[in-house]
C-alpha cells in the first residue's frame, strides 16, 4: 500500500518520527508541494491508496485523475482544502483532527492577551538597550500595564478551546462570558452565557474561537466592533476571515480598539498590504497556537489512528460520512 503526505514539514520540522505511518505502507513524504499546481498534485499522488495533507488542496480534478485513492487523512482540523463532498460521493472517507489543540491554543491565546496586558518582549528589549540602566528610579515602564482581576472576558465559539481558554481567564479572576449556538453544562460551569450583542458591549476583552462558516465569516466588522465597549481589547487565534481587517485597523488608528492580537489573518503567509501590518497596538504572530511540539505530536498518533481505524473497517473522525 502506498502512502503520501504531501506537505509534512510544518507538522514535522524533523523534532517527529513518520515512522508509525511505515509500518502500514510504503511511505513518500514531500515537505511543500505548490498550492496552485495541480498537475503537481497529482503526479506526486500518483497511484497511491493514502494521501494526507495539510494545506494541499486535494480537488474534484484530483480526485478524478488520481483513482487509486481510499482514504484522504488531514494533519489537521480544517478540511476546507479537500473537496469532501465529491469525496463521499466516490466513496473515499476523509478524516481530520478534530482536538489537538485545545492545550496549546487555549494557552498561546492567554499568551497574545498577556503580551498586550505587560509588554514582556518590549521591556526585555529596552532593559537590553540600556534603558533601565540609564533610569533614574529602581523600576521603569514606558507603556500602560492592565491587569485583568475582576476585567471582563467574552469567548465567541464556547467549545473545547473556548472553554479551556475560559478556565484560565477565570484563573486569573476574570469573570468570563460565552456565547456560542450550543450550550454545554460544562461551559455553564465555567462562564455565562450570553447572546452575541450582551457579550461585546460588557466585555473587556473578546477572544474568537469559533469555525469558519459562511454565517462567521467577517463577523467582527465595522458594526459588531461599534457595539464594544471603548478601549476593548481582542484576540483571534481562531480563523483569519473572522475579521474585517481593515475595520479592525480602522478602529485601532481611532481609538475604539485599545489593542489587537491575532495568530491568523485572512491571507497566509501574510500578505504586505494587509492593513493590520500598519496598524497601531496591533500584534500578529505567524499562526503558531497549534505549534508546539507536543500538539503536533498528538496531531500525529491521531492521524495514525485515523488510518488504522479505516484499514480495520471502522474510520473515525470522518467529515464527510
Amino acid at each position: 500500500m502506498k502512502i503520501v503526505i504531501l506537505d509534512g514539514y510544518t507538522e514535522n520540522p524533523g523534532d517527529l518520527s513518520w515512522s508509525g505511518l511505515e509500518t502500514f505502507g510504503e511511505l513518500t513524504v514531500y515537505d511543500r508541494t505548490p498550492l496552485s499546481d495541480e498537475t503537481e498534485i497529482i503526479r506526486r499522488i500518483g497511484d497511491a491508496e493514502i494521501v494526507y495533507t495539510n494545506k494541499t488542496p486535494v480537488t474534484r480534478n484530483v480526485l478524478d485523475r488520481c483513482p487509486s485513492i481510499r482514504f484522504i487523512g488531514l494533519l489537521a482540523t480544517g478540511y476546507n482544502v479537500v473537496d469532501y463532498r465529491y469525496a463521499r460521493e466516490k466513496g473515499i472517507p476523509v478524516t481530520n483532527v478534530p482536538s489537538y489543540g485545545v492545550a496549546s491554543v487555549s494557552q498561546f491565546a492567554i499568551a497574545l492577551l498577556l503580551e498586550i496586558c505587560h509588554h514582556i518582549g518590549h521591556h526585555d528589549q529596552a532593559v537590553h538597550d540600556g534603558k533601565w540602566e540609564q533610569c533614574s528610579d529602581w523600576c521603569f515602564w514606558d507603556y500602560p500595564l492592565i491587569e485583568l482581576f475582576d476585567k471582563t472576558i467574552g469567548i465567541i465559539g464556547f467549545g473545547r478551546i473556548g472553554q479551556a481558554t475560559g478556565r484560565i481567564a477565570k484563573a486569573l479572576g476574570m469573570h468570563v462570558l460565552a456565547f456560542d449556538a450550543v450550550q454545554t453544562d460544562t461551559g455553564k460551569q465555567i462562564a455565562q452565557y450570553t447572546n452575541l450583542d450582551g457579550l461585546l458591549a460588557l466585555s473587556d476583552v473578546v477572544t474568537l474561537h469559533c469555525p469558519l462558516f459562511p454565517e462567521t465569516e467577517g463577523m467582527i466588522n465595522r458594526e459588531t466592533i461599534a457595539k464594544m465597549k471603548d478601549g476593548v481589547i481582542l484576540i483571534n487565534n481562531s480563523r483569519g476571515p473572522l475579521i474585517v481587517e481593515q475595520d479592525l485597523a480602522d478602529a485601532l488608528h481611532a481609538g475604539k480598539v485599545a489593542a489587537a492580537a491575532v495568530d491568523v489573518v485572512s491571507s497566509e503567509p501574510i500578505s504586505g498590504d494587509n492593513p493590520l501590518l500598519s496598524a497601531p497596538r496591533c500584534i500578529i504572530t505567524p499562526h503558531i497556537s497549534w505549534a508546539p511540539k507536543e500538539s503536533r505530536a498528538r496531531i500525529l498518533t491521531c492521524a495514525m489512528e485515523n488510518l488504522k481505524a479505516f484499514l480495520a473497517g471502522a474510520p473515525i473522525n470522518v467529515v464527510n460520512s
